[in-house]
């Protein structure tokens, strides 16, 4: 899908556990503006929503079904679907503005997201808007994630 980048992460394990680099500024022109966490219970989905104007970059700490939609007119991606389930090792997702993305926890134990997104939410000093277009209480919507 046009401008959607999908990578699994290299763990980096000893004797302590594990390490991740999620975000190198020398592997992509992508800047993100925060970050923040969340825990999704299994079972549970997120989304779908989009944006207008933001990316996101995710990173899945577990199992889970990624669903992408490409809902911009002028993409020559225009309309096509992708679902892709990380499984158990972690991946990174960047989700360009326009990209309707949802995401279901599909393992049997908790499972972690981290988000930085290239821009602050609802603005500086959260002022503005919340930048999202939001489907998951449609009962007409296409984008539902399995």
């Amino acid at each position: 899908m046009e401008g959607v980048v999908i990578k699994e992460l290299a763990q980096f394990c000893d004797e302590r556990g594990w390490l991740v680099e999620i975000f190198r500024n020398d592997e992509t022109s992508y800047r993100p503006a925060m970050s923040y966490v969340s825990m999704t219970k299994p079972g549970i989905a997120r989304g779908p929503h989009e944006h207008l104007e933001q990316t996101d970059l995710f990173c899945f700490f577990g199992n889970f079904r990624l669903l992408l939609w490409d809902n911009r007119k002028t993409s020559a991606t225009y309309g096509a679907k992708m679902v892709f389930d990380c499984g158990e090792k972690p991946h990174v997702a960047i989700v360009p503005p326009g990209v309707v993305h949802a995401y279901k926890n599909i393992g049997q134990a908790d499972a972690l997201v981290i988000n930085l997104p290239d821009q602050l939410f609802r603005g500086e000093g959260k002022a503005l808007p919340v930048d999202e277009v939001r489907y998951e209480n449609d009962p007409e919507s296409p984008y539902k994630v399995d």
